[in-house]
C-alpha cells in the first residue's frame, strides 16, 4: 500500500521573508522537496494554495497585527505539527525587540500619529509562540540552506530536528579563530545559539546573534565584560536585544542591578 506524502504548509507573517526565499533558493532540491512532500501551501512559490489539515506547518515572521493572531491560531488549528522557522517567528526578530509596551506605543503614534487602520490593527511584534503552542523550532536570520535540508528530510522521516544547545563559541574554538572578545571587540558569541559553524568570526567579524540567544546563556556576565572593556552600557544593551526579540525581555532591563 503507497503511503501517503506528508502534507505541509509554508507561511509568512511579518518579516523580510528571507526563509521562505532560502527554501526556494534550494534550486537543485526543490523538486525533490515537491516530489517528496504534497506541499499544500506556500504562497512564494505556487498559487494554488489549500488551506485545509496539515502534518507540518512551517511560520515565519512575526505576529503584528491582529488579523496574523487570527491566522497563527487558525494555522496551529489545522496542523498537527507547528515549527517556527528563523528570528521573527522564534523569538520576534528586530521587530520585535523587547521594549514596555508603553514606549512602543510611543513610537507607533510617532510614526501614524491619529491614523485610523482599515485594513488590520497593528500590534507590538511577538514570536508566534506567544499564541499558541510551538512544536520545534528552527532558528537563523535566516535559516541556511543545509539547516533546512536537514531538517526537511528528519521531520518526513518522523524524526524530530536537532537541537542548538551550544554557543557559537564551540565553533570558532573548532575552527581555531583566535576569541575576538580578548581583543576588545564586541562579539555575542558566548550568547547565540550555534549552528552557523561561527561564519562571521571565521572572516574576523563579531558575532551579531542573529541566530538568537542560548537557552541558559550568562547575559549578566557578558554585560559586565563588555563594560569592562569599555563600551558604553546603553550600547550594550541595545545591541544584546537587537536579536533576541522579546525572548530576554525583562532580563535586560535589570541586568545591572545583578551585580554592583
Amino acid at each position: 500500500m503507497k503511503k501517503d506524502k506528508v502534507k505541509i504548509g509554508i507561511y509568512e507573517l511579518t518579516g523580510c521573508a528571507g526563509d521562505a526565499l532560502l527554501i526556494l533558493d534550494c534550486e537543485k532540491e526543490l523538486i525533490d522537496i515537491f516530489s517528496a512532500a504534497d506541499i499544500q501551501s506556500f504562497a512564494m512559490a505556487k498559487s494554488d494554495n489549500i488551506d485545509g489539515p496539515l502534518d507540518i506547518a512551517l511560520v515565519e515572521g512575526s505576529v503584528t497585527t491582529e488579523r496574523e493572531i487570527e491566522e497563527i491560531k487558525d494555522i496551529r488549528q489545522r496542523a498537527k505539527i507547528v515549527v517556527a522557522i528563523g528570528l521573527c517567528a522564534t523569538v520576534g526578530g528586530i521587530q520585535g525587540r523587547y521594549k514596555p509596551h508603553s514606549v512602543w506605543e510611543a513610537d507607533y503614534k510617532s510614526v501614524y500619529g491619529e491614523t485610523e487602520m482599515t485594513h488590520t490593527k497593528p500590534i507590538q511584534s511577538q514570536p508566534i509562540d506567544a499564541y499558541i503552542e510551538v512544536d520545534y523550532y528552527l532558528p537563523g536570520c535566516p535559516i541556511g540552506k543545509d539547516q533546512f535540508l536537514n531538517f526537511f528530510t528528519r521531520m518526513l522521516g518522523g524524526n524530530p530536528p536537532e537541537k542548538y544547545p551550544q554557543p557559537v563559541c564551540v565553533s570558532c574554538k573548532h575552527n581555531e579563530n583566535d576569541c575576538l572578545l580578548t581583543k576588545g571587540e564586541f562579539c555575542l558569541g558566548p550568547l547565540t545559539a550555534d549552528g552557523c559553524g561561527a561564519i562571521c568570526i571565521n572572516h574576523n567579524l563579531p558575532c551579531v546573534g542573529c541566530w538568537g540567544p542560548i537557552e541558559g546563556a550568562n547575559y549578566t556576565s557578558e554585560y559586565h565584560l563588555l563594560k569592562e572593556k569599555g563600551f558604553d552600557p546603553e550600547f550594550i544593551k541595545k545591541k544584546l536585544a537587537n536579536f533576541s526579540g522579546t525572548k530576554i525581555g525583562k532580563l535586560i532591563e535589570s541586568i545591572e542591578k545583578e551585580r554592583p
